[in-house]
């Protein structure tokens, strides 16, 4: 299968990146990133955003709320058909730094939403992208230092995600 190559390939790369992990408190770091990733730190800058904008609030909230769900049904269907299995689950020395969510690592549907919601939000409001942009690479580094991603699952997310927010601001446009 193709993701076993892909696997040995980046076996080294999340082997050193996983020691991360080993320390107590860049895993407790981490693991709240991750956390905040899940939808409670898009659900604030949503809010931030809708803050600052003057008009076209119910707009923004359907264009952030379609986008999502084309993010979800995307990942999905790709985590299903792919099955490409977590790093520490194919390998016994990589470890889950936190729980998954889901069974499959391909693609990384954090990094995937986080890169969504950070070109979407900064779109509408682009002072925003100053924390968001930080946030969102660190959303995807926790997947990969938590030992729930390879390189390639957060790589290929934040393609599709930006790919989905970039034609989401086209067709709103």
């Amino acid at each position: 299968m193709v993701t076993d190559y892909f696997d040995d390939l980046e076996l080294g790369v999340c082997r050193r990146v996983n020691a991360l992990s080993h320390n107590r408190g860049a895993r407790a770091f981490f693991t709240a990133v991750s956390r905040l990733g899940d939808y409670p730190a898009w659900v604030v800058f949503g809010l931030i955003a809708m803050a600052q904008l003057d008009a076209g609030v119910p707009l923004f909230v359907v264009q952030a709320l379609l986008t999502a769900a084309a993010g979800i049904l995307v990942y999905k269907v790709l985590k299903e058909y792919l099955v490409r299995e977590r790093p520490f689950i194919t390998h016994g020395d990589i470890i889950a730094g936190t729980a998954p969510l889901d069974r499959y690592s391909f693609p990384s549907g954090h990094t995937l939403h986080a890169t969504s919601f950070a070109v979407l939000y900064s779109s509408h409001v682009p002072e925003m992208v100053w924390v968001i942009a930080p946030f969102a690479a660190l959303v995807a580094a926790s997947r990969v230092i938590l030992g729930l991603h390879y390189p390639t699952d957060v790589l290929v997310g934040a393609m599709i995600g930006a790919g989905l927010a970039s034609s989401s601001v086209a067709l709103f446009a």
